[in-house]
């Protein structure tokens, strides 16, 4: 797994709400700082950089002046919306500090769940990611109530590695990383250096709570590191004091837990369309777009569709077909069927006349297509 976070280029990064806010006593600038700082540096070096950051909960409670997490759900979210104001400006200002452009991204699970609202926010986090800017992702506890009652960002964080595509996910936690045994209670505890994600021994071994500060226990992250194998996403989880543990990870050292995907990030993408039994649609394509996609690895384009058919919504998994009916690919749609019938045989350029916006130039990327 070192040698998989080595090569890594996009790395989504999450930091759990004791290590940002110095276990609930306000904001931590000087670990901000840190972090920031070797983000910067690993951008500097050619990788992609998405941040998700616990927190907001915790620093609302201590600008409230509260000492214990409170149960009432508007409580908690009155705590997350006076949190969230200082928790962004410090990262703007510390990640400007070393030379990076920031974006706030707050989600929800339900974004990431429906396929449409999926798309929205994978755009716009690799737009973000396009032009060089760092999104810091937070649940947006304001306004959901069961994401703060049972969410947790290890698991926002894995859904955000899927989302991205990311070769990496790297959590930073107040522990080493994973034993087999409790090691405040059993001195025979034995560190867990590498394991395979997804393992069901790892979650008998992650039992307990986390701290009273988070949601979050070692359970939840084993599980994450589950969720994120799902796209062949690796993650290593680490205590994030470690000096300049970011920096070290991406040099191929050995630090923390690392769970290794057992399925490489394309044949795992590939799996999960293949897996769509059932398809909304199908788009026929002529035969220099068949040429395109099957030699030369490239996206539908509008213009080389002739025929819709079936009713799909943007985000729906549809098949791709030669004029023979042959099955070339399968995808996920930008654009509704009801769209497509107006776009097709048409340029990219005219999108936006046609339909009043563009959402892409394309039908199906090529990173969201698979040939079969």
């Amino acid at each position: 797994m070192s040698g998989v976070l080595q090569a890594a280029r996009r790395i989504v990064v999450k930091v759990g709400s004791s290590l940002v806010t110095n276990e609930g006593r306000g904001v931590d600038a000087e670990a901000i700082d840190n972090w920031s700082r070797q983000l910067a540096a690993l951008a500097r070096d050619g990788r992609e950089l998405v941040m998700v950051s616990s927190g907001a909960v915790a620093e609302g409670m201590k600008r409230l002046g509260w000492k214990t997490r409170p149960t009432q759900l508007h409580e908690l979210q009155a705590a997350a919306a006076v949190g969230q104001m200082g928790l962004v400006q410090m990262y703007e200002s510390r990640l400007a500090a070393h030379g990076m452009q920031s974006a706030q991204v707050l989600l929800t699970h339900a974004d990431l769940a429906d396929r449409t609202r999926y798309l929205n926010a994978r755009s716009t986090l690799l737009t973000l990611l396009g032009h060089r800017v760092l999104p810091v992702i937070n649940e947006n506890d304001t306004v959901v109530n069961d994401e703060i009652k049972f969410g947790d960002n290890d698991t926002l964080g894995a859904l955000v590695a899927n989302l991205v595509d990311a070769d990496a996910y790297v959590i930073l936690t107040d522990q080493r990383g994973l034993y087999d045994a409790d090691p405040r209670k059993d001195p025979r505890a034995r560190f867990i250096d590498v394991a395979t994600a997804g393992d069901p021994a790892l979650e008998a071994m992650a039992g307990g709570a986390g701290s009273g500060i988070g949601r979050g226990g070692m359970l939840t992250k084993v599980l994450a590191a589950r969720r994120a194998a799902r796209s062949g996403t690796g993650t290593v989880i680490a205590w994030g004091r470690e000096p300049d543990v970011l920096l070290r990870l991406a040099a191929g050292e050995a630090i923390g837990t690392q769970l290794v995907a057992g399925t490489g990030k394309m044949a795992a993408r590939k799996q999960w369309m293949l897996d769509h039994l059932q398809l909304r649609g199908a788009v026929v394509v002529d035969a220099g777009a068949a040429a395109k996609l099957r030699d030369e690895g490239k996206s539908l384009l509008p213009i080389g569709i002739t025929e819709v058919q079936g009713e799909f919504a943007r985000g729906d998994v549809i098949a791709v077909r030669s004029a023979d009916g042959t099955a070339l690919a399968r995808g996920l749609a930008n654009y509704s069927a009801a769209e497509a019938r107006l776009i097709a045989r048409k340029p990219s350029s005219r999108i936006a006349a046609l339909l009043g916006y563009a959402n892409e130039a394309e039908m199906i990327h090529r990173t969201n297509l698979v040939l079969v």
